[in-house]
């Protein structure tokens, strides 16, 4: 795994995974396949997921955080941007309690044999607390690995 690069405003996250670009492409759009790898025990779940795989389409998150002995819910949705099975997804990222700025996602998978190289980009983070707050995808492109493989 290549380590998070953060600029001013993106957080770049890389990794390899042992699978095609079609089957990682699936498992980011599927929302039943969502909710069975978008979690850490303990820390967070993703407990709904919508959507509607098109440009210009909805998508929604919904997630169970777990703090000391309090639930806390966080809601992110956005719209996808670009569409381009297999190999690129973006969309907008909007987490309603970050007061509604809205940033981009983008991930880029290229396949090489019976790997793909999966890049995820999260742009627009023009804070320090931004950056923060979304510093979590080195955590999501591991379960995403672990998940697939």
């Amino acid at each position: 795994m290549i380590p998070a690069a953060a600029s001013n405003d993106a957080i770049v996250q890389e990794i390899t995974i042992k699978a095609s670009a079609a089957r990682i492409f699936d498992v980011l759009t599927d929302p039943d396949e969502l909710l069975e790898w978008w979690c850490i025990e303990g820390q967070f779940k993703l407990v709904r997921a919508l959507c509607d795989v098109r440009a210009g389409g909805k998508w929604t998150m919904r997630l169970i955080g777990f703090g000391g002995d309090e639930q806390r819910e966080s809601i992110v949705h956005g719209v996808y941007r670009t569409v381009m099975r297999p190999n690129l997804l973006e969309y907008t990222w909007i987490r309603e309690e970050e007061g509604h700025p809205e940033t981009v996602v983008r991930w880029e998978l290229q396949q090489y044999g019976d790997s793909t190289r999966v890049r995820v980009t999260h742009s627009g983070l023009n804070t320090p607390r931004l950056r923060e707050r979304n510093s979590g995808w080195i955590f999501i492109v591991q379960l995403l690995k672990d998940y697939v493989e």
